[in-house]
């Protein structure tokens, strides 16, 4: 769900005078640099310039890179020239008509334009939140609504809620919105005070309300309680904890060139994105044996979230969010704020976006970069049995963390990409912020109840029951681009002949993924298995193929019928992971135009081509998940919640790779006083 109106307009009018922006000539750039401002605004000329304008003014919704071919990614070098075209793709509604646009940023000329036919549109842009932001005080029922619920227009707030499709006749061929209304009056919690019942579709591009719904029956919650900021909490407060932060007396170790970072023994490439929010490209580990730099990932960034709601009732049906490709991660990202967000000694990247009129914008800090140290251990061991002689060994974990936030209305999700020396990327994701309620007129559960479709979290105030599901697209490229991922079974082996005073033992066994079929996987608990993406052309010096493998965390099956509409549109959840070809036009699990698609262009619809992947350019797909029963230690702002998985080293190093670091020695450290402080406020 997206930002309240104002927010979204404070940010489109954050801009940056031309002559403040840092512009590097092109030899000193990344192929995969997001664009510059003055990019932004070539690429916006030529629109405004070319046969398409000639009766009437487009919206852009989007204005981002398109990314080069990958083989002259790879076939650069840094100050090479002629560097790879920059180009810029965008996404615009034109008459009712969605264009695919390609500019050459360089040239200042259109290279193409496509329409786009098939069902599906791009996402809300903010003056889409602002016709659902202003359009409903102009509309006399709601304001009887209003009346009849002693509310005043000036305290309410009304959100853009995508419709989903469900393939109803009245509303097919039309780019709709659902506006939901929350009372602002006395919390900045508006998510706990929902109008009740009171559901509004729109008509986007004729800016009209179809249909208009109040079905009035339970108050609005109360507010009190409700709002999270520290000002409008009561003694007695939590007691604090003495402050803490990690000191670097000689700065981070970590080196930032534009949009490459530098750290320990990883390098790679990092630019914000207003669909993904964040895009991690060219990942690569050198060599601890020989220093080579050494691919890992090609491109990594998450594809799709996916957030459907358990209650099929009139106002709550269609709350099945696509929120990266019907709202965008990066548009909703807001500044991360120094201390909290991220600690001391981070550094930000700010981004530039372009609004719906094409010019261009900033958000600052929306990305942080900084070295993690929670006292975790890297390696040990300390020798008990041997006699002889004292071993106590013991290696420090430091990581590096590369974080962005995307504050989805509602919720706020915290992407992590942590970078371990010991050749491990981990990635996590964080959900926090506040739950999507539904007013009830049930005070307590002693009640007589039937279903709730969620947990009564406080008086008149439902959490409804919903789940998450995080799609990640992973273009790996394990020491180079001939990959084969294959499924290693983990079997039990039974004793016969009473070889042994051991009935059983397990054992491994390999399967090849030769198909796509091949690697769809939906993980059990009660089947274990491994899941490596190795490079058979290359081998330890042991014999051994070089390899990683996927580490899932903690996930979640879809519980939702097959023929349901929302699952059809999100059928890529119907495995934890897929393995497909390289292709540079699948890069969106739910599809290019997730905006009431029909599940037409989705990952699951790709693979049914079974189309050959071992000893091929293959790009990973794992999808995590969460089923989420609201509790009332959710209420009014949940403490966060955190899965991950891991892209782990095997048989891809010689050794372990961290066994020469160093351990932290009293002399490296600070020498701090107790009770001294910096104040920073």
């Amino acid at each position: 769900m997206s930002q309240s109106p104002d927010v979204i307009e404070q940010q489109h009018t954050n801009r940056v005078p031309k002559d403040k922006q840092p512009f590097p000539s092109a030899q000193h750039r990344h192929p995969l640099d997001p664009l510059r401002w003055d990019e932004i605004l070539l690429a916006r000329s030529v629109l405004l310039n070319s046969s398409l304008l000639t009766e009437g003014h487009p919206t852009v919704h989007i204005i981002t890179l398109e990314t080069p071919e990958k083989e002259e990614v790879l076939n650069w070098k840094p100050g090479q020239l002629p560097a790879p075209l920059r180009r810029a793709y965008v996404e615009t509604i034109l008459f009712g008509k969605t264009h695919k646009i390609v500019v050459d940023v360089a040239a200042g000329a259109l290279v193409s334009d496509e329409i786009h036919h098939a069902p599906g549109y791009p996402s809300l842009s903010s003056n889409d939140i602002l016709i659902v932001a202003t359009l409903p005080s102009t509309h006399p029922p709601f304001l009887q609504s209003l009346k009849a619920r002693g509310v005043g227009v000036s305290d309410v707030v009304c959100l853009p809620i995508s419709p989903g499709w469900f393939g109803i006749p009245e509303e097919e061929g039309k780019r709709l919105v659902k506006a939901l209304c929350y009372n602002k009056n006395g919390s900045a919690n508006v998510f706990m005070r929902p109008l009740e019942g009171i559901v509004i579709l729109l008509d986007l591009d004729r800016k009209q309300i179809l249909k208009y719904v109040d079905d009035r029956k339970v108050p609005i919650p109360k507010v009190e309680g409700t709002d999270y900021r520290l000002f409008a909490q009561k003694p007695p407060l939590m007691k604090p904890l003495n402050p803490i932060s990690l000191e670097q007396p000689l700065g981070p170790s970590f080196k930032v060139e534009g949009n490459l970072v530098k750290w320990a023994n990883w390098e790679f490439h990092v630019r914000p994105d207003f669909r993904a929010g964040m895009v991690i490209s060219q990942a690569v580990i050198h060599d601890p044996e020989t220093g080579e730099a050494r691919s890992v990932l090609y491109e990594g960034f998450p594809s799709e979230l996916f957030v459907p709601y358990m209650d099929p009732s009139e106002g709550w049906y269609f709350k099945t969010y696509m929120d990266s490709g019907e709202y965008g991660l990066g548009m909703l990202a807001l500044p991360l704020q120094p201390l909290n967000d991220c600690p001391r000694n981070a550094h930000y990247f700010d981004a530039v976006f372009a609004g719906p009129d094409g010019n261009p914008y900033v958000t600052p800090n929306i990305l942080c970069v900084f070295e993690r140290y929670a006292g975790d251990v890297a390696w040990r061991h300390s020798e008990a049995f041997v006699q002889d002689f004292e071993v106590h060994e013991v290696r420090p974990k430091v990581t590096l963390v590369v974080r962005m936030v995307g504050s989805v209305g509602n919720y706020d999700y915290i992407f992590d990409w942590e970078f371990q020396t010991d050749g491990i990327l981990r990635v996590n994701v964080g959900m926090t912020g506040l739950l999507m309620v539904k007013a009830t007129s049930i005070n307590s559960i002693a009640e007589n109840i039937v279903d709730l479709h969620g947990t009564l979290v406080s008086e008149n105030t439902i959490g409804v029951f919903h789940d998450h599901f995080i799609n990640f697209h992973l273009d790996l490229d394990i020491d180079g681009l001939t990959n084969t991922f294959i499924k290693k079974i983990l079997k039990r082996k039974n004793v016969v002949n009473n070889e042994s005073p051991r009935k059983s033992y397990w054992t491994t066994e390999n399967q090849i993924a030769e198909t796509e079929d091949d690697a769809k996987i939906r993980l059990k608990a009660f089947e274990p298995s491994e899941f490596h993406i190795v490079n058979s052309k290359k081998r330890t010096r042991l014999g051994n193929p070089v390899g990683y493998r996927i580490v899932p965390g903690f996930t979640a099956d879809s519980l939702l019928s097959s023929v349901d509409p929302p699952q059809h549109r999100a059928a890529f959840i119907d495995n934890q992971i897929w393995v497909t070809p390289l292709n540079k036009s699948e890069r969106w699990a739910g599809g290019l135009f997730v905006y009431e698609s029909h599940g037409e262009d989705t990952l699951a619809v790709w693979s049914k081509r079974n189309r050959a992947i071992q000893g091929r350019d293959i790009v990973l797909w794992y999808t995590m998940g969460f089923h989420h029963v609201p509790c009332q230690e959710d209420f009014p702002i949940m403490p966060t919640l955190s899965g991950s998985f891991e892209l782990k080293p095997s048989n891809f190093l010689e050794r372990n790779p961290i066994l020469k670091t160093l351990p932290n020695y009293p002399s490296q450290l600070p020498k701090c006083s107790i009770g001294s402080h910096v104040d920073e406020r």
